[in-house]
């Protein structure tokens, strides 16, 4: 038997388990939705995820798959920030460091900012109070690898502020990766954000779902050109990501019909191409099919679920840019800076 076909196989069997019946929820019906947004300009660039990029450079990836975590990332420090909408922004912030000859271990910050408000009574008068609103979940990751598999699970303790309305909770995330010998595919699975609600926004409030999502991936470096191919299905645990909508029509109600299978297909893949003229610069672009079906105006299509950037080396520093189009109402625009404090980079 070919023994490189062996861990192809395991990978494959694992995508299909990632294919069974688990109901989940997603798009405004669980709590701590911000733990499911893409702050890496790089991922941004790429669809909005992508869980199976074999690059030991990135210290934004082991965000969206904890088995992507290197040892070639200890002493690196990552930044992004992204100007959101309507003064809204949010970032992330992480170190990686050695843990001797039990792997890899990394810490990060993640958080979301709201903005101000004005407080008002329920009949809509202003008292003229103001109060912030922000959430934040504390990243503890840890990765290590056998032969050519990796696996690695990611803490994040949560905590949720609304005024004087707080919650705490604890997520994780679950991941592992195969690597072929040459580093040219990578295979990748990565269930996100499970876990509870310690406390509710009020008193014996009922606890809520957290925004679960099973994700499987692959990526492929061309033999002979310098481009990268990427892959990703998300939220595999909730087939139906557009279920049948009432429409009334005259005091009648009409079902419409449900999607068929294409395009309920589509709506699971996120599709990323990476471009590098040289070592020291990358061009991206990517494809979210769900996201263009959501927010898109029939009048005008525009470029919806599409998005750019590019990334630039300078000797120690990493720098990445992407701007994703969510709406006719405006794009989102992320920054990445890494920095290697590794003596003899």
């Amino acid at each position: 038997m070919n023994t490189d076909m062996v861990p192809k196989k395991i990978a494959l069997l694992l995508l299909l388990m990632a294919y069974l019946p688990v109901h989940a929820q997603i798009g405004g019906e669980t709590t701590y939705q911000f733990l499911s947004l893409t702050n890496s300009a790089r991922m941004a660039a790429l669809g909005g995820n992508q869980v199976a990029l074999a690059d030991t450079t990135d210290l934004n990836l082991p965000f969206h798959n904890p088995a992507l975590l290197h040892e070639s990332m200890i002493r690196q420090v990552v930044v992004n920030y992204v100007n959101y909408m309507d003064g809204i922004n949010f970032g992330y912030v992480s170190y990686a460091f050695n843990t001797g000859n039990t792997g890899t271990a990394a810490v990060g910050v993640h958080y979301i900012n709201y903005g101000q408000f004005v407080a008002a009574d329920e009949e809509g008068i202003i008292s003229g109070n103001h109060f912030n609103a922000g959430e934040y979940a504390f990243n503890l990751m840890w990765s290590n690898h056998y032969l050519n598999w990796r696996y690695g699970i990611n803490l994040k303790p949560v905590l949720s502020v609304f005024e004087v309305y707080r919650s705490y909770g604890i997520a994780a995330d679950a991941g592992i990766a195969w690597i072929s010998l040459n580093r040219r595919t990578t295979l990748g699975v990565a269930a996100r954000n499970f876990g509870t609600q310690f406390t509710t926004y009020y008193e014996n409030g009922e606890k809520e779902k957290l925004p679960f999502n099973v994700m499987a991936g692959m990526s492929q470096k061309l033999a002979h050109a310098p481009v990268i191919f990427s892959i990703t299905a998300h939220h595999l645990n909730n087939w139906n990501l557009a279920d049948p909508e009432e429409d009334e029509i005259e005091d009648d109600f009409v079902i419409e019909p449900q999607e068929r299978f294409s395009k309920q297909l589509m709506r699971h893949l996120l599709l990323g191409t990476e471009i590098m003229p040289s070592p020291n610069f990358t061009i991206r672009a990517g494809y979210n099919y769900h996201l263009r079906q959501e927010l898109k105006l029939e009048q005008k299509l525009s470029t919806v679920g599409f998005s750019l950037g590019f990334g630039i080396r300078i000797k120690r520093f990493r720098l990445d840019y992407s701007t994703t189009r969510y709406h006719l109402a405006g794009s989102s625009n992320h920054i990445s800076l890494a920095v290697n404090l590794n003596r003899y980079f």
